[in-house]
């Protein structure tokens, strides 16, 4: 007999229908002709709690700290113990010969299977392999069993699996008892409860640090006013405007009364400027006109689209992760759980599938007109040696995109899903349009060298962005005629001047979408070139748990999420655990910390460290901060 372990029953049934085998539906699995298939329910196996290893360690106390066992334990989570044992019972049985892995294609779909098989043993004379899909049509599925690897293959990415896990349990147990120690009353009696606990987690404190420290860089902001000077050139009825910003020959080189280089501190200095041009004529001095292309964006990966989700539907990312698995499970779209926004290049030699799949079955007026003219207009749909097609910047999956099958489902769904889906298709469907082309003049004018300039752009064929209708097509349009028409050292009659009053910004807060995204980019916010560098790639957090670590954080009551808006705030209370660490320790809060940990253990997962080097340099880390904060405190 031959046994596949899937993530969950659906996923069991999809693939005994791309077996075509007649099943038996069982306890807790299926059987048919040579087939046993069985399942997992999300985790079967936990690590235990500290008090499994001495019952002593149940209370925290600052002298069992820090913990960091030897061998680290692991138990059958109870509500779940019964399908543990019927996966186990078949895992033993002897007339198994081959035993699939068969769980989610990622990181903790290899955890969650790993300590399944570390726990149940099984038959140690079954052949063990690994399936590993992009999607659950019946294609991709039988291509995973038939292509499936040996397990032995895949121990880099489950070492890897095991250190991401072992650490965020270490640095939770132990940091969170060691700060509720020694901070926990005094935060208590600050925000007027009872008793707290601190929660540190890797990733998630990491995140609270970003958004408290945005919060208070705007609570902060003060705003300066500042006052450019604008000016209409040419005839009255048909005058274009022009902004002054200073220049090295400007009187106002380098001055103190400016603001800016395009603005003045006070509005008095403003309008001297301005007195001092009465009765002269401006100078055109360079005139630039352009054509310009524009691309369609890259694919969505797991981040972008559930940031688009997010403006679009004010939804939270975990919601949208939900909404894409559903569509992932009814075969709908490709694997969610990716950071690739590129296809792959055997992918892409087969794309036509896809389009001719939504093209024939897809019955939306509004997709089945774009793929038409794609057909009439005889678009190209050779991808491979463009921008969507990089083998390189693939890891585990490619870019998120419709399959072309399991579209009679799509008239079930609710609208929301509908509307998610139609995002995907039209992203994907746009790579294959035509740029979008633009015609742009720039014009700088002279008043006694000081100078002002203007700019005119103006979509000219839409290409792409007839199929993402919600992008901005065109921008200082009203311009470019009039700006068309100048002659360069020609000279343009001055209509009149007037001063605008500006005022400085402060940064935005984070919605719960561009968090995902601040998130994925956090390497960006670091200020050391060098590391920034090193860890290139590397965010906090992985695309599969980004959402679950906001959605925490709102749980624990340390972030508060707008329904109407999902704009991110801190709490008092998630203000007041900043406070700590940041005191205790700072480097907790820094993305250059968490980022640096996500690269050690991708490293592990590619054979590039050996998995001993990455958990001596945490066990070391943490060992440090105990002998400093210990003694600090």
């Amino acid at each position: 007999m031959k046994l596949i372990i899937t993530e969950k029953p659906s996923v069991a049934m999809e693939f005994a229908k791309a077996l075509k085998i007649n099943t038996t539906r069982k306890n807790g699995y299926l059987e048919g002709n040579e087939w046993l298939i069985t399942w997992c329910v999300g985790h079967l196996v936990t690590m235990s709690y500290p008090e499994k290893y001495d019952e002593n360690l149940k209370k925290w106390r600052l002298e069992t700290l820090p913990f960091l066992p030897e061998e680290y334990k692991y138990e059958i989570i109870p509500a779940v113990e019964k399908q543990f044992n019927i996966v186990q019972s078949l895992l033993q049985r002897e007339d198994v010969t081959e035993i699939y892995n068969a769980g989610d294609s990622g990181r903790e779909g290899e955890y969650i299977q790993r300590l399944v098989f570390m726990m149940a043993k099984p038959n140690p004379k079954a052949e063990m392999k690994r399936v590993w899909i992009d999607s659950q049509t019946e294609e991709e599925i039988l291509r995973g069993i038939q292509e499936a690897k040996n397990m032995n293959e895949y121990d880099s990415l489950s070492d890897s699996a095991y250190l991401r896990a072992k650490e965020d349990y270490l640095i939770g147990i132990n940091f969170s008892r060691l700060l509720s120690i020694i901070f926990g009353r005094r935060i208590a009696k600050d925000i007027g409860e009872e008793r707290v606990s601190v929660s540190v987690g890797r990733v998630m404190t990491c995140v609270l640090g970003m958004v408290v420290s945005r919060e208070r860089e705007i609570r902060n902001f003060v705003k300066t006013k500042y006052y450019k000077v604008i000016g209409s050139f040419g005839e009255e009825k048909s005058c274009f405007q022009a902004e002054w910003k200073v220049n090295e020959k400007s009187q106002y080189f380098e001055s103190k009364l400016l603001y800016n280089d395009s603005g003045f501190k006070k509005e008095e200095d403003a309008k001297n400027l301005i007195a001092r041009f009465e009765g002269k004529k401006a100078v055109v001095t360079e005139l630039k006109k352009s054509k310009q292309k524009e691309n369609a964006p890259l694919l969505f990966n797991l981040a972008e689209i559930q940031n688009e989700c997010t403006k679009n539907f004010k939804i939270k990312p975990d919601e949208t992760l939900e909404i894409i698995q559903d569509l992932y499970e009814k075969k709908l779209v490709t694997y969610p759980r990716t950071d690739a926004r590129v296809l792959s290049t055997a992918v892409a030699k087969e794309i036509g599938k896809n389009l001719n799949g939504l093209y024939k079955n897809f019955k939306d007026e509004e997709v089945s007109g774009f793929i038409k003219k794609m057909i009439d207009e005889k678009y190209s749909t050779n991808l491979v040696k463009t921008k969507y097609v990089n083998d390189s910047k693939i890891t585990d999956h490619y870019a998120i995109i419709p399959t072309g099958q399991g579209l009679e489902n799509y008239d079930k769904l609710p609208d929301l899903k509908k509307n998610v889906y139609k995002l995907i298709v039209k992203r994907f469907i746009a790579i294959f349009y035509p740029s979008a082309e633009y015609n742009k003049v720039s014009v700088t004018l002279s008043i006694e060298n000081e100078i002002f300039t203007a700019n005119g752009k103006v979509c000219t064929k839409q290409g792409f962005l007839e199929v993402l209708k919600n992008k901005t097509t065109n921008e200082d349009s009203t311009n470019l005629d009039i700006l068309a028409n100048l002659k360069k050292n020609a000279e343009v009659n001055i209509v009149n001047f007037e001063t605008k009053e500006a005022e400085t910004s402060p940064p935005s807060r984070y919605n719960s979408g561009s968090m995902i995204l601040a998130m994925e980019n956090a390497g960006k916010l670091i200020e050391d070139e060098t590391l920034r560098e090193q860890i290139k790639g590397a965010g906090i957090g992985t695309s599969a748990t980004r959402a679950a670590i906001i959605e925490k954080l709102e749980r624990i009551q340390y972030l508060a999420i707008n329904q109407k808006t999902q704009i991110i705030t801190p709490t008092v209370k998630g203000e007041a655990i900043y406070d700590v660490v940041q005191k205790a320790m700072p480097d907790m809060l820094n993305p250059e910390l968490t980022a640096s940990w996500e690269k050690g253990l991708d490293m592990v997962a590619k054979k590039e460290i050996e998995p001993g080097i990455f958990m001596g340099k945490l066990e070391k880390y943490i060992r440090g901060k105990f002998e400093r904060m210990v003694v600090k405190n």
